[in-house]
């Protein structure tokens, strides 16, 4: 793992050195490592080598070492002074580097830690403010101190676990070779680069631990040295459970936050206490494991006879990260392609990152753009799909007869009355209908559903989820609305669209194939397609904003809807429309002078939100709490329940039943079987060899790349990774529960009478009999549902993410906004969670201006065709290179006539 944290304060920078890099924190100064200048600036300043308090505090007063003058130009009282970029072995690496004596692990990882160091050095920058000139140049120097430390923070005044790590100090200062001089560093581009330095440090380090003689196994985050119990691993991880337990009580979820945990919670550090102590004490520890053995002093587990594994190439890893990253966004960084290349490369020695690199540069399928001083990329599979998908809907302009010549009776007024008239006389076969939240579209939908219909038409009426077509549309008078899922799969069900219409609700949640599909689907059957929805709210978690692409980038023209009609105060409805429109910061000030955002101590984030939403049910109304997170969500179920229970709402007495929690893996990562771990659960969504739809598996062993699974009537086989696509992975977790809590079901499936069952629908327990069934009845229809105690498809319905929410109307919204819940902030989170609500809303936050900065970031996937426009990069011309790349013509020689260089007008 990496860390990189910025430090602001030459007291607090001085403070640091002194008490955790200078010598070792945890044992006497005999026994620590000295810490070492590196770097081409440090070369260039002349001190390389052995780190002295007086040198380091110089640097930290922004200092020349040798002159005393001032390194850089300007010393503010707010400059960065250095950022501790933060290198830590795995487990079990730090384990066996203790219990080895002769230093060879500890020489791999320092060496790893300076190779990465050397990368990061030649990405260095330096902002560039001459003249009208705002851009950065790349310096490649750097000035770093390097400290190793072989311990982490004690717990608790107990013993401090072996862990093997290095502080990198690198200092806010370059050289300029163009202008001369030392100026401050430009660290965006490397703190965003950061995961990819990540990878490179686990592959190099991994690739010398094998050249020692250990095998690796690769992890999903990192990897570990096979052969070193599970148990020992957790035994000196004491310290990271510290910090794990922290962030969990406190509901900080945000990386940056979980970085700055490890100083906020730092104990005391021990004195008196030599390594040879601590090894010995380590050792005791490691003694009364159960997996303890004689052997277990490292040596067993180096040059240990080896697995049969599946030998990779560097174009298997290209592949795998072309599969993984592109399943899920259009166009991705460059780097980041990169990182998981690298990663998925670990444990495999025959690979090297540079055999990687020259492979990943030789990929025909690849387009490369720079963009915004990145390199960003996208695929020729990719570009084409949206290619189809546009030339689809524009083949589509003019081919219709409208379905009105005159226009009938409409009652609708204004925007509505306009986008209604658009729908019923048009003559292209794709029409949009874009508004926001509470603009009543599904009012509009409902006249010009009725008004097609009186033509003799028949309207099919589908949405991306369950919830939104058999719930909320049904709900609304669609009594036969379906999802889109169904629709794509049912060819009685497309073969009923033959020259009528079908019309899509929320249809910002299409993905690109989703949308392709129902343009080719619509072609085929001769049928008009409608798509309403909102492109302002959350899009598909598949690839492609198909709505907005199809809107903005084919031009596809919408009819728009913006008036809100949902919230009754005129305040609240004006700060809706304003967020709607993108106007973050007017909406931001509206809410808040309606007393709307509450600023919260961040040790008890839930407590006044959980009052305050109990309160509001108590009274009769309904009521939805959104978090962005299910960490966040998590933690405020918990102290709902407490209240609920002290209430006498639910029930004390507690019954614990399975919850599968669907590991959401890309098809790419299913495909690998170093993902999957025993215990594991898979359900099969399409019928496969042995394995029926619907039929749900327990991973009972993986060995050799073979994963052995069982169902409940003890049937075995092996799990075939090549049908990924098949089939979704679950962790099995207990779910405690009490009767009367609310719970909803996770996946569409029946239960054990055959009735169907809705992902999103929301039940309420009756009872858990004993022998494990679970009772569970519709609050409003009274019809009970019995589900199987291994049924596992279940949670609490406390709260939603704003993904889950949108489509919802509630008469109050209560949103868990504190900073650890800032990483999943942006503006469409923010728009869609204020916009359930009819009477009010109410957001909880420790940190008012963070929310607002980062409510502000728009963060629209960008697509391949927007890609390429923004740099005026023809799409015909992508096509002719790629083609070029794919089949190079060959080299001719030619005779050289003319020996000079030939130069016109000589």
């Amino acid at each position: 793992m990496i860390r990189m944290i910025q430090c602001q304060s030459t007291d607090h920078a001085k403070k640091y050195f002194s008490s955790a890099l200078e010598q070792s924190d945890y044992y006497v100064s005999d026994q620590e490592l000295q810490g070492q200048f590196h770097g081409k600036m440090a070369a260039r300043l002349n001190i390389l080598g052995n780190t002295t308090r007086e040198v380091f505090f110089n640097l930290c007063e922004n200092r020349n070492p040798n002159t005393m003058k001032p390194l850089t130009r300007i010393t503010r009282g707010d400059r960065t002074i250095f950022y501790d970029i933060n290198f830590h072995a795995p487990k079990s690496v730090s384990i066996l580097n203790m219990l080895n004596k002769d230093g060879h692990i500890q020489d791999a990882f320092k060496s790893s830690v300076l190779e990465v160091m050397k990368s990061i050095e030649s990405d260095m920058q330096t902002r560039i403010r001459v003249g009208n000139t705002h851009a950065d140049r790349r310096t490649a120097e750097i000035l770093f101190a390097e400290f190793t430390h072989l311990t982490a923070r004690p717990v608790d005044g107990a013993t401090p676990d072996c862990h093997l790590h290095s502080h990198c100090t690198v200092f806010n200062c370059t050289f300029d070779s163009i202008e001369q001089k030392v100026k401050a560093g430009q660290f965006r581009d490397i703190k965003r680069d950061m995961p990819m330095y990540q990878s490179i440090f686990h592959k190099v380090l991994s690739d010398k631990l094998i050249d020692l003689g250990y095998t690796i196994k690769k992890t999903p985050k990192s990897f570990e040295i096979v052969g070193v119990p599970q148990d020992a691993i957790d035994l000196m991880s004491k310290r990271t459970n510290e910090i794990g337990q922290f962030a969990k009580e406190h509901n900080i979820t945000d990386r940056s936050k979980l970085s700055e945990l490890g100083a906020r919670t730092r104990s005391a550090k021990q004195k008196g206490m030599s390594l040879e102590q601590l090894t010995s004490d380590w050792k005791r520890q490691l003694s009364e494991l159960p997996s303890y053995h004689e052997t277990s002093t490292g040596v067993a587990v180096r040059y240990k006879t080896k697995h049969k594994k599946i030998e990779l190439n560097a174009k298997d890893c290209v592949n795998y990260s072309f599969v993984h990253s592109f399943e899920r966004a259009s166009v991705v960084p460059e780097r980041r392609l990169l990182a998981t290349c690298y990663s998925h490369s670990i444990g495999h020695r025959n690979i090297s990152i540079d055999e990687i690199d020259k492979e990943f540069a030789a990929e025909p399928q690849i387009i490369k753009v720079e963009d915004r001083n990145r390199i960003s990329c996208t695929t020729l599979e990719v570009l084409k799909e949206e290619q189809h998908m546009v030339n689809l809907a524009l083949k589509g302009i003019g081919q219709l007869s409208p379905l009105f010549d005159q226009l009938p009776n409409i009652k609708a007024t204004d925007e509505h009355f306009r986008a209604i008239e658009h729908i019923l006389t048009t003559k292209n076969r794709v029409s949009i209908v874009k508004g926001g939240a509470g603009t009543g579209k599904t009012t509009l939908m409902s006249e010009a559903v009725d008004l097609i219909e009186s033509t003799g038409q028949k309207v099919t009426v589908v949405a991306p989820s369950s919830q939104a077509s058999r719930k909320v549309l049904r709900d609304e008078g669609f009594s036969k609305a379906d999802t889109v899922s169904k629709l794509l799969l049912d060819s009685e069900m497309q073969s009923q669209l033959k020259n009528n219409t079908l019309w899509v609700d929320e249809a910002g949640l299409l993905s690109n194939h989703q949308m392709t599909k129902l343009l080719e689907i619509s072609t085929q059957q001769n049928a008009r397609l409608i798509l309403g929805g909102d492109t302002m709210q959350h899009s598909a978690v598949l690839r492609g904003d198909s709505l907005r692409v199809l809107n903005v980038v084919g031009g596809i023209r919408a009819a728009e809807v913006n008036k809100v009609y949902r919230q009754k105060d005129e305040l609240y409805r004006k700060a809706v429309e304003d967020l709607a429109k993108g106007n973050v910061n007017e909406g931001f000030e509206k809410l808040d002078s309606l007393g709307a955002i509450k600023e919260i101590d961040p040790m008890k984030p839930n407590e006044q939100l959980v009052q305050d939403y109990v309160a509001t049910r108590k009274s009769g109304k309904t009521a939805l709490i959104i978090s962005p997170t299910h960490a966040q969500g998590e933690s405020v179920t918990k102290d709902v329940r407490e209240k609920l229970k002290n209430s006498r709402v639910i029930g004390k007495r507690e019954t614990s039943i399975t919850k599968l929690h669907n590991m959401n893996m890309t098809e790419a990562q299913k495909s690998d079987y170093r993902n999957y771990k025993d215990g594991n659960v898979v359900r099969f969504n399409q019928n496969v060899a042995k394995m029926k739809r619907g039929s749900v598996w327990e991973i009972e062993s993986i060995s050799d790349s073979n994963i052995v699974v069982h169902d409940k009537k003890g049937q075995r086989h092996l799990l075939p990774i090549d049908k990924a696509k098949d089939f979704d992975v679950y962790q099995s977790l207990t779910l405690a529960v009490s009767k009367g809590d609310e719970l909803k079901i996770t996946h569409n499936c029946f239960d054990k009478n055959g009735k169907r069952l809705d992902n999103g629908q929301s039940l309420r327990l009756n009872e858990v009999t004993r022998s494990g069934e679970i009772i569970l009845i519709n609050p409003n229809s009274k019809s009970t549902f019995v589900l199987d105690k291994s049924f596992g498809h279940i949670d609490h319905n406390y709260y939603n993410t704003s993904n889950a929410s949108q489509g919802k109307t509630v008469d109050e919204i209560f949103i868990c906004q504190p900073s650890g819940t800032f990483s999943a902030t942006d503006s469409k989170q923010f728009y869609v969670s204020v916009s359930r609500g009819r009477d009010a809303a109410h957001i909880y936050t420790d940190d008012k201006f963070a929310l607002l900065e980062h409510a502000s970031v728009l963060k629209d996937r960008q697509a391949a065709l927007e890609l390429l426009a923004d740099r005026n990069i023809s799409v015909d011309i992508v096509h002719s290179l790629q083609r070029q790349k794919e089949h190079p013509q060959p080299e001719i020689k030619k005779k050289h006539r003319i020996k000079e260089d030939y130069e016109p007008g000589i």
